[in-house]
C-alpha cells in the first residue's frame, strides 16, 4: 500500500516533469519541459495550486510519486503541485510564463520549498493507485485521458482488461468500454481516417467515439463488436466507414468541415439512428444535414405520426394553460382558428386516402377469389 512506502525529501531541481502525463493527452504532444510548464500553466489551473502552496505551504501528507527514468526522477503523480512549487520559487520563470499575479513569497518560505516530498517508484507499481484516483476516484481525468491510461497499462504492464477493472473498482464495464475507444481511435489515427489535431473543436470528446460504439447503428457501421478487445478491431472492408464516422463526430479543420454531432445528447442518438438506415446513411454520406438524413431513415409515415402526436401534446399544452380571464385576443383566436383549419383539412386527407386504400384492398381481394 502507498501509506507503507518510504516518503523522502529530494531537492525541486532534481524533480522534472512528466512528458507522457495521460491528463495531457488532449493536448499536442509536448517535446520540452519548458512547454509543458507552460501549457500546465495556461490549461491546468495551476494558479489556484500555488495560490494556496503560498499561503499554506506544501502539505507533507501528500507526497509527489516519482519514478526514476533515464537518470531523471520524472513526476508520474503530482505535477500540477511541481510546476506551482517551481513558479513559487523562480521570479524569472514567472516572468517568462506571464505568471506575475502570483504572489512573492519571502526567504523562509522559499527555503521550506527547495526539498518536496516524494515516493520513489516506478509507474508499473504505481498504476493501481492511480487508476483508482484518476479513472474510477475522487480526482477524475477526463474520458480520454483514461482511456490513454487503461490501454498503457493494459499494452505496456500486460495487465488484463478484467483485472485493472478489478483493481480500481469499476463495476460498469467502463474499462472495457473505455480501451475498446482506445483502439479504434488508434486504428482510424494509423490508416490516416483522423487526426486528432485536425478536428474541427479545441476540445477533444472522446467520449462521443468510446460512448457511440456502444450503440447498434454506429458499430454495424463501422463491423465492430462492442466487446472486442483486439488492436485493428475495424475490418478493412468499413475503413472507408470509419473514415466518414469520425469526420461526423469530429470534423476536419484541413477540410473545413464542421462535425455534425455538436453535442452528445440528442445528436450521438439521431446519428445511430441515421446509421441504422442504409437510405438515411447515404444521405449523411453525400453531405445531407444530420436531421434531413433522420427524415429520410424513418420515412414519410412515420414522420406523420410524431407530427400529429407533437400537435396533440402541444395544444393539451395550451389548453392547459389558457388564462381563466382570457379576454379574446384578437391574433391568438386566429392562429386558433387556423389550426382547426389545418386539423380538419389533414382529417378530410386522412379520410380519403383510408377510402381510397380500403377501395384498392378490396379489389385485390376480389381478384384472388
Amino acid at each position: 500500500m502507498v501509506e507503507n512506502w518510504d516518503v523522502q525529501r529530494i531537492p525541486v531541481d532534481d524533480l522534472h516533469l512528466d512528458l507522457s502525463n495521460p491528463r495531457l493527452a488532449d493536448f499536442p504532444k509536448e517535446q520540452s519541459e519548458s512547454n509543458l510548464l507552460r501549457l500546465l500553466w495556461h490549461e491546468m489551473a495551476v494558479d489556484e495550486l500555488a495560490l494556496s502552496i503560498a499561503e499554506n505551504g506544501f502539505f507533507d501528507h501528500e507526497p509527489l510519486f516519482v519514478a526514476r527514468e533515464e537518470k531523471k526522477l520524472v513526476v508520474i503523480e503530482g505535477n500540477r503541485r511541481l510546476a506551482a512549487v517551481k513558479l513559487l520559487r523562480d521570479a524569472s520563470l514567472r516572468k517568462k510564463l506571464g505568471a506575475t499575479d502570483l504572489p512573492k513569497i519571502t526567504a523562509k518560505q522559499r527555503r521550506e520549498l527547495e526539498t518536496l516530498p516524494v515516493i520513489v517508484s516506478t509507474r508499473g507499481n504505481l498504476w493501481q493507485f492511480i487508476g483508482f484516483k484518476h479513472v474510477n476516484g475522487p480526482q477524475s481525468w477526463d474520458s480520454f485521458a483514461k482511456a490513454k491510461y487503461i490501454n498503457w497499462v493494459h499494452n505496456s504492464l500486460k495487465i488484463p482488461l478484467n483485472q485493472i477493472a478489478a483493481q480500481i473498482g469499476d463495476r460498469h464495464d467502463t474499462v472495457l468500454r473505455l480501451n475498446h475507444g482506445y483502439q479504434v481511435l488508434q486504428q482510424a489515427e494509423k490508416i490516416g481516417a483522423f487526426s486528432i489535431n485536425d478536428r474541427w473543436k479545441n476540445h477533444f470528446s472522446f467520449s462521443h467515439l468510446y460512448t457511440g460504439l456502444n450503440y447498434p447503428g454506429i458499430s454495424s457501421f463501422i463491423g465492430i463488436s462492442s466487446k472486442s478487445d483486439k488492436a485493428n478491431p475495424v475490418p478493412k472492408t468499413k475503413q472507408k466507414n470509419l473514415r466518414h464516422l469520425f469526420e461526423w463526430l469530429y470534423g476536419s479543420k484541413s477540410k473545413n468541415l464542421q462535425p455534425v454531432v455538436q453535442s452528445q445528447n440528442p445528436d450521438l442518438r439521431v446519428l445511430d439512428e441515421v446509421l441504422q438506415s442504409k437510405e438515411a446513411a447515404a444521405a449523411l454520406s453525400s453531405g445531407l444535414p444530420l436531421q434531413t438524413a433522420r427524415d429520410i431513415g424513418r420515412g414519410d409515415e412515420r414522420i406523420f405520426r410524431e407530427a400529429l402526436q407533437q400537435a396533440k401534446h402541444a395544444l393539451q399544452n395550451a389548453r392547459g394553460t389558457l388564462p381563466t380571464g382570457f379576454s379574446g385576443g384578437k391574433s391568438e383566436i386566429e392562429t386558433a382558428e387556423d389550426i382547426l383549419d389545418l386539423a380538419e383539412l389533414v382529417v378530410g386527407e386522412m379520410r380519403a386516402y383510408s377510402r381510397s386504400g380500403a377501395k384498392r384492398r378490396g379489389r385485390r381481394g376480389r381478384a384472388n377469389r
